[in-house]
């Protein structure tokens, strides 16, 4: 009874969180494409873990990794041991970000987290209307989200987890600070490992710039007018399975998400994971209605050993329409248990 008063209370709050966003959507064209560039604070969008990365990013189901905080913080209960997970993010154009999150799992099938997220645009040239090849003056853009989370699971098949960020933006003398909340649910089943899971990323309110510095405007006025957006909400809807197994030599996991950001379209992602003796994984995936990024994406893993302990090694690609080819690595660690015996 218990269970089903469980399962009735996530999906009502599924529901009710999505109407809300519908709500504010447009019913008509582009299934809310007209709302592109609206939100502030876009580095919290990338996919920061590789595993999902090369799945077209549908991972909202598959959570219960290293990189569970960024995920879906739900899969964090799933966790049997210390684990921590970092990778870094070659966007283009010389723009970095790096993502570091450590896992602290409790006896009572419970755990804690706790992550950074950090992007760093590099030295850029101030330029003006009469010195367009620069002033000799050097500004930088910087973004930084910390977050805690924690996971419960409440049942053998039902697991919620919440991550609360802080977010700290910082452009030339200008700087925004802004806190959020990812709130995240997996139910998963007994039939080939048959998962669904449902995510709200990034629920926030508006936030602005704030700062006294006056860039030359030439007689265009004295005020610099610094506008208050919202930060990037996605609402996320998935679900995974393993429809083929021989034993522990061979499996295949596909999954399936749909994202409804408040700031750009609805798309879809799908992707599928082949696993060799759970030593080598080959990934691919596809997202559909993502402007920009019309290509599949593709990635490796291979897991090693550092005194017994599994070390992960990943590695991602997707090719891009404007920013080239981006590139994903990631190490994920976790402690072997019976070695601590």
């Amino acid at each position: 009874m218990k269970m089903k008063n469980y399962i009735i209370t996530a999906f009502a709050i599924s529901a009710l969180l999505l109407s809300g966003f519908q709500s504010k959507a447009q019913i008509l064209p582009n299934l809310g494409g007209q709302r592109a560039g609206l939100s502030t604070l876009s580095f919290l969008k990338n996919d920061m873990n590789p595993r999902s990365f090369a799945m077209g990013g549908a991972s909202v189901s598959i959570s219960s990794d290293e990189f569970a905080p960024y995920s879906n913080p739900a899969g964090i209960a799933d966790a049997e041991s210390f684990s921590l997970a970092t990778s870094n993010y070659f966007i283009g154009a010389g723009i970095n970000q790096a993502y570091v999150s450590g896992i602290f799992p409790f006896k009572n099938l419970s755990g804690i987290a706790i992550s950074l997220n950090s992007m760093n645009s590099g030295a850029m040239d101030v330029r003006t209307e009469f010195q367009p090849t620069g002033t000799g003056q050097k500004i930088y853009a910087n973004n930084l989200a910390a977050g805690i989370s924690y996971a419960k699971r409440l049942s053998d098949m039902f697991s919620i987890g919440i991550t609360l960020k802080y977010i700290y933006e910082q452009m030339a003398e200008y700087n925004n600070s802004a806190a959020s909340v990812d709130l995240g649910f997996t139910y998963t089943t007994d039939v080939k490992d048959l998962t669904f899971a449902v995510m709200v990323q990034n629920f926030s309110g508006n936030s602005s710039l704030e700062g006294d510095y006056l860039a030359v405007d030439y007689n265009r006025g004295d005020v610099v007018d610094v506008e208050s957006y919202t930060v990037p909400t996605v609402f996320r809807l998935g679900a995974s399975m393993i429809p083929w197994k021989v034993e522990d030599k061979h499996q295949l996991m596909v999954s399936f998400e749909l994202q409804h950001p408040n700031d750009n379209a609805e798309n879809f992602r799908f992707g599928a994971e082949y696993a060799y003796l759970k030593l080598l994984f080959i990934r691919a995936g596809y997202r559909i209605n993502v402007e920009g990024k019309p290509f599949p994406s593709m990635g490796l893993g291979v897991r090693h050993r550092v005194g017994g302990h599994p070390l992960y090694l990943n590695y991602s690609v997707l090719p891009t329409q404007v920013l080239g080819t981006q590139h994903l690595v990631g190490l994920g660690f976790s402690i072997n248990k019976d070695l601590q015996r």
